[in-house]
């Protein structure tokens, strides 16, 4: 059972696939079921409304798509390796809000669902999923407007009806939309998982359509492992088995090789989790799912303490993998702020203004991470070293606390220039070492970061992808970098003496070593 598209049509025939499933479907476990051999997966049903609140954005950090509110909180996130396989489902009860939704992810994701068959009150009252299923003519008018409207594939997912003849009218109607597929859960809209699946009417189903017909409903009554798949297929008589509560505990149902046990999946699970930076609360509940039969156990009882991403992985041993990720991840959001930063902003956002007592303060937007630099050679350190080498006096720093939060900001004055990070500190030590660090980026004087080489490019370890299949710029970024360093900013920095909207010519340098660094690596 392989997965194939063809060109822009992804084939539904013959396939094992994640069922979309609230709370579940989201990104971690998406991978986790490719990873394990699913052909296709959907997503959680993403009601349209709320879809239509978002804008789309291209998440440099994580590499992926994020379809995200107005106050930056993410609704959907897709990445490229599940791009040719992701099915998205929504919920909606009108076809032009449906089909404004599937135009805002259509090149996102492989197909496009709508969800006729929840029957939860929030979808009835809505008039979307289940409530779909005794309004034919809505239903038409959704799925032909978005078989004509979008470039993907188009599919639902129906609830048998009371009578065999009744479910099968509504499937020839659907399937004479242009649909690709139609999935059929094997159950009344008033039944629940506790209720016999009926195979028959789901067979009934198939034998009477020309389109793939994917069977649901089977977990634990029919389908307890791989092995089961098969067996499955064979008693609805369909094209491809759709699963939803069995992989919900474990994704390894998926496996050809067999179940694979809790610990396993849980790590496994986690490591996507803590890759694509999902919500703890949303990973602490796919988890309760995996553990769903031994929350009494000390993991269970560790898991319902959790607080946090942390606290979830310290659970499975991870706790450093997660912080190191962390970091990296860091480090990525920092390097991308510098190069998103004004053009007329140098590097992280380089702004210049006038103090109270009339000197020049220069500001960035940086600062320090402490697991990016060693603790016997600080910034700091850097900074007094290349002082006594210019025979300067010492840096002197100006601590300011900020009362409501205890939070610290300091001024560090380098021959009688001043420099500061925009970012207020935990602590006075950490904000003395952002001032550093701003003032050793101005005097292009290396600060120590390990994840930059002393000309200041970013190191190849938190590159997204390997130089293999970039463009060389390698001899160009030399060239550039000696030009920064020939004409480096030492003692009275002539940057200093420009208005901040200004851009100097080793500032333009510097970011043109950056840009080239960036297409180096196609960050």
């Amino acid at each position: 059972m392989n997965s194939e598209s063809m060109g822009n049509t992804l084939n539904y025939a013959n396939k094992v696939i994640l069922a979309p499933m609230v709370r579940i479907g989201t990104l971690p476990n998406r991978l986790l079921a490719l990873h394990y051999g699913a052909d296709i997966v959907y997503g959680e049903e993403l009601i349209d409304y709320k879809m239509l609140q978002c804008k789309r954005v291209e998440n440099d950090i994580l590499n992926t798509v994020d379809f995200v509110l107005e106050n930056g909180q993410p609704v959907f996130r897709t990445c490229a390796k599940e791009k040719d396989k992701l099915v998205f489902q929504m919920g909606t009860s009108d076809p032009q809000r449906a089909l404004q939704v599937a135009k805002l992810v259509e090149k996102d994701v492989a197909g496009i669902d709508v969800n006729m068959g929840c029957p939860k009150e929030f979808s009835i009252k809505g008039g979307m999923g289940a409530a779909l299923l005794t309004k034919p003519d809505k239903i038409k008018d959704i799925l032909t407007t978005l078989v004509n409207g979008v470039s993907k594939p188009v599919t639902c997912k129906i609830r048998i009806l009371p009578k065999v003849e009744e479910t099968i009218a509504l499937a020839k109607l659907i399937q004479s939309t242009g649909v690709a597929a139609v999935a059929v859960h094997g159950r009344l809209r008033e039944e629940r998982p506790r209720h016999h699946v009926n195979c028959d009417i789901i067979k009934a189903v198939a034998e009477s359509l020309s389109i793939p017909v994917i069977a649901n409903g089977g977990s634990d009554e029919y389908l307890n492992c791989y092995e089961d798949i098969e067996k499955f297929k064979l008693l609805t008589g369909s094209s491809s088995v759709m699963i939803a509560r069995e992989a919900q505990w474990n994704m390894s149902i998926f496996r050809k090789d067999g179940l694979l046990p809790e610990d396993d999946i849980c790590k496994a699970y986690l490591k996507y989790a803590v890759d694509y930076d999902n919500p703890y609360t949303n990973s602490k509940y796919c988890l309760q799912q995996v553990l769903h039969k031994n929350m009494e156990s000390s993991q269970g009882h560790a898991l319902r303490r959790a607080e946090s991403a942390k606290d979830v992985c310290a659970i499975w041993g991870m706790e450093e993998y997660w912080q190191e990720v962390q970091s990296k991840q860091q480090r990525s959001k920092e390097y991308f702020e510098r190069q998103r930063a004004p053009h007329d902003n140098f590097y992280t956002g380089m702004r210049k203004r006038k103090l109270e007592d009339g000197s020049n303060l220069v500001e960035m937007h940086i600062r320090f991470v402490k697991k990016d630099y060693s603790q016997e050679k600080t910034p700091k350190s850097y900074l007094i070293e290349y002082c006594r080498k210019q025979k300067l006096a010492e840096p002197s720093y100006k601590t300011e606390e900020r009362p409501n939060d205890r939070h610290y900001k300091s001024i560090v004055t380098v021959n009688e220039n001043k420099y500061s990070s925009t970012y207020w500190e935990k602590s006075k030590r950490f904000a003395e070492q952002s001032a550093a660090i701003v003032c050793l980026s101005c005097l292009n004087e290396y600060d120590g970061n390990k994840n930059f080489d002393k000309t200041g490019i970013l190191s190849a370890e938190i590159m997204h992808h390997g130089k293999n299949d970039c463009h060389d710029n390698s001899k160009e970024i030399e060239t550039v970098v000696n030009v920064i360093k020939s004409g480096g900013c030492h003692g009275n920095n002539k940057r200093h003496k420009t208005e901040s909207s200004e851009l100097m010519p080793d500032e333009q340098q510097y970011h043109k070593a950056q840009e080239l660094n960036t297409n180096e690596h196609q960050v």
